[in-house]
């Protein structure tokens, strides 16, 4: 990680984290199709997701860069900013999930939930806020879950670190809103992912019978809200928007 990511084009651009699969893979895709340049992150999928930033300069005509990047280390975080001068979107998506007894969960596993899902965003945003500031403008969206406002069975640390993921949100959107900076997240349903195949086909269509869309949701899905989101009034801020097709 070294120099300067992106040269000024005079488009927006955004930092997308977690960009090589699910949600953050249809995210950088929209939001290369609504025209912004990408510094995309990933921890272990580097040479896939290299691949598909080039893929997304060449059908959108946007810069787009790919970075490996350990959210869950605040050295790492500070690496990847050294070489960002400018951002005008931070979506934090990176996330894990644990599932089993707490009981019988370490300490090491712990630890790595909470920092990849809700230390980065910190990491991240101590960053990003003073590029925001010299501009008075910016948006930060942090990408939640169901599970942070109620909580699930074998997913406690999980649900812990979106419910801390939410709060930060909400405060952070108050410190941020004198200076036109508009901080929300999007609180995810079941959405099919990578992260939710570990549930059996039978789990599965269990789920989708809670569900009144009779559904599970898309990464696409959650793309496009995503966008409508960085186009909303400045003056929505601080809002956990719930998208779980009526299940909560």
């Amino acid at each position: 990680m070294n120099g300067r990511f992106l040269v000024d084009t005079g488009r927006p651009n955004a930092l997308v984290t977690g960009a090589s699969r699910g949600i953050g893979k249809a995210i950088a895709h929209k939001l290369a199709s609504d025209g912004y340049d990408l510094i995309l992150t990933c921890k272990n999928s580097i040479g896939e997701l290299e691949k598909y930033a080039e893929s997304l300069s060449d059908e959108f005509g946007i810069a787009s860069v790919a970075e490996r990047v350990d959210m869950s280390r605040s050295s790492d975080v500070r690496e990847l900013f050294e070489g960002i001068t400018d951002l005008d979107v931070l979506i934090n998506n990176a996330g894990i999930s644990h599932i089993g007894l707490l009981q019988d969960m370490t300490d090491e596993e712990w630890d790595e939930v909470i920092s990849t899902n809700l230390s980065s965003a910190f990491y991240t945003c101590r960053q990003a806020i003073p590029l925001m500031l010299k501009k008075h403008s910016g948006r930060i969206l942090n990408i939640s879950s169901v599970w942070g406002n109620v909580g699930a069975s074998l997913e406690t640390a999980y649900s812990a670190s979106k419910g801390g993921l939410n709060a930060f949100t909400k405060a952070l959107s108050k410190e941020l809103a004198p200076s036109l900076i508009a901080v929300n997240a999007i609180s995810c349903g079941v959405i099919d992912t990578e992260m939710n195949a570990v549930f059996s086909e039978e789990d599965m269509n269990e789920l989708k019978k809670e569900i009144p869309a009779d559904r599970i949701g898309t990464p696409e899905e959650v793309a496009d809200l995503v966008s409508l989101v960085l186009k909303a009034p400045l003056y929505m801020t601080g809002q956990i928007i719930t998208l779980d097709g009526g299940w909560t």
